[in-house]
């Protein structure tokens, strides 16, 4: 019986473990798309308990302890931060099975030290040692990065955002992990949102243009785009319930937008003209700038409608949307093929299903651009665990080319996520090690250290043109 979370976690071969010992565990990590707050950075900031870092933001483990039958108050209420706490630890001994059970205690481990389990009885062992642990200089927010082996982070930043962080950071020479901005302009392109009047008021003032129509919205946005670019982005992202393509004339798109600025109620099939125009317009912009297009799909978000008025968005109430046509995303691509304005684009599905859709729709628009133009993202959110990360790196191994993948993110909000690195990495070279040891592949040593380096660090360089050094 292996001993739990050893040296050797996850890696049952001795293929396995030489790949991630010799080759995945030292290399740096890229973040290349996570939700942390720049401020944090600039500030340096020092938690105060393990509660504020672990469950201050965190939806995953907020869904767990409600399905333990936490009461709310526990979650995301008034409760002693001590009793947070505790009634995460009660929830955790149960999550057999479960990415958190493993993420949890690879950051105890890494982070703090512990290597012993978190449960009931052990809280009160964790929240003192973890606290304790906290209060060292070696535990700001700055500190973690760095020793958490952090090259460079991409954030994600409105439109109109001042960026103020990511300048102050930049201007730091006492830090010199890159952190930069990524373009998220969602709340333009969800027209049908109450606040979508109030946004293009900010927009307007933030841009200097008067945001009375689509095109000079789109006039704005692209001013925008020119100081995201000045400040170092050279990645967008987008939340898309699918990615959609339902064409429409320039005349129609400002019909629509006229319409929804007289306060009119706008059908189904006018959203989705609005926002395939849209998406097309951004589409050509990062073309031109060489930008990297990142399209996060599958979601149904805010479920729980009376939970959602109580607590907003982002608080543990979303599900996978089993609607996602592939049809619809071959053919949105294939508009920005045919003006040679398609840019290198990342697409990920929250649905595990939609793999070989995707797998197979790659493969329609690679070109010698760049090596891995169009990419299948990794396993997202309710996927990045074990079964989900290999499942999804099987579906592209079969149906395109694996060694070419940009790798893994944490798409976290929590300064200890870099752990999920590790578990990627684990999981890969387990994957390969298994390939490997069933002669499915030769023991190149040679060819399978430029695969392992090249998905856990250096194919994102390449692919995002960071100004990072190959390692």
């Amino acid at each position: 019986m292996k001993p739990f979370l050893d040296g050797e976690f996850l890696l049952s071969t001795e293929t396995a473990q030489k790949l991630y010992h010799n080759y995945a565990e030292a290399v740096p990590i890229v973040d290349y798309h996570c939700h942390i707050n720049p401020q944090e950075i600039y500030e340096d900031r020092k938690f105060e308990n393990i509660t504020q870092v672990w469950l201050g933001k965190d939806h995953y483990k907020w869904r767990l302890m409600r399905s333990n039958g936490v009461d709310e108050k526990y979650i995301t209420g008034d409760a002693p931060e001590r009793e947070k706490f505790q009634k995460w630890a009660e929830t955790l001994e149960k999550a057999i099975g479960n990415p958190l059970y493993h993420w949890s205690h690879l950051e105890l481990k890494k982070y703090f030290g512990y290597n012993g389990y978190l449960n009931g009885e052990t809280a009160e062992e964790v929240w003192n040692l973890c606290n304790e642990k906290l209060q060292d200089d070696s535990m700001t927010v700055r500190s973690i990065i760095k020793n958490s082996n952090v090259m460079l982070i991409c954030t994600t930043d409105d439109p109109v955002d001042s960026l103020e962080w990511h300048d102050k950071i930049g201007k730091d020479d006492s830090f010199d992990v890159q952190v930069l901005p990524a373009w998220r302009p969602d709340r333009a392109m969800n027209i049908e949102k109450s606040d979508f009047k109030d946004y293009l008021d900010k927009l307007s003032r933030v841009s200097s243009v008067e945001v009375n129509s689509f095109d000079a919205m789109m006039k704005a946005l692209i001013l925008r785009m020119d100081f995201f670019g000045e400040m170092g982005c050279s990645v967008s992202d987008h939340g898309l319930e699918y990615v959609m393509y339902v064409p429409a004339s320039k005349e129609e798109v400002e019909k629509i937008f006229v319409r929804r600025m007289q306060g009119k109620t706008l059908s189904d099939e006018e959203l989705r003209k609005y926002k395939t125009a849209f998406m097309l317009d951004m589409g050509k912009e990062y073309h031109k700038r060489n930008w990297v297009m990142q399209l996060h799909s599958g979601c149904k978000r805010d479920n729980n409608r009376l939970r959602y008025e109580q607590l907003g968005s982002d608080t543990g109430y979303d599900c996978i949307q089993n609607y996602a046509p592939s049809s619809e995303m071959a053919d949105f691509l294939n508009a920005l093929n045919e003006t040679n304005q398609l840019p290198k684009t990342i697409l990920y599905s929250l649905n595990p299903n939609d793999n070989a859709s995707i797998g197979t729709i790659l493969g329609c628009f690679q070109d010698s651009s760049a090596i891995g133009k169009i990419q299948q993202g990794s396993a997202w959110w309710f996927n990045d665990h074990k079964t989900g990360m290999t499942e999804q790196m099987i579906s592209l191994a079969n149906l395109g080319l694996l060694s070419n993948f940009v790798g893994m993110l944490t798409d976290s909000r929590s300064f200890l996520s870099y752990a999920r690195h590790e578990y990627f990495r684990r999981i890969l070279c387990e994957l390969l090690g298994e390939w490997v040891e069933n002669g499915e592949y030769p023991t190149d040593e040679k060819a399978l250290e430029k695969i392992v380096k090249g998905i856990s660090y250096n194919n994102a360089i390449r692919y995002f043109g960071f100004d990072l050094e190959y390692k």
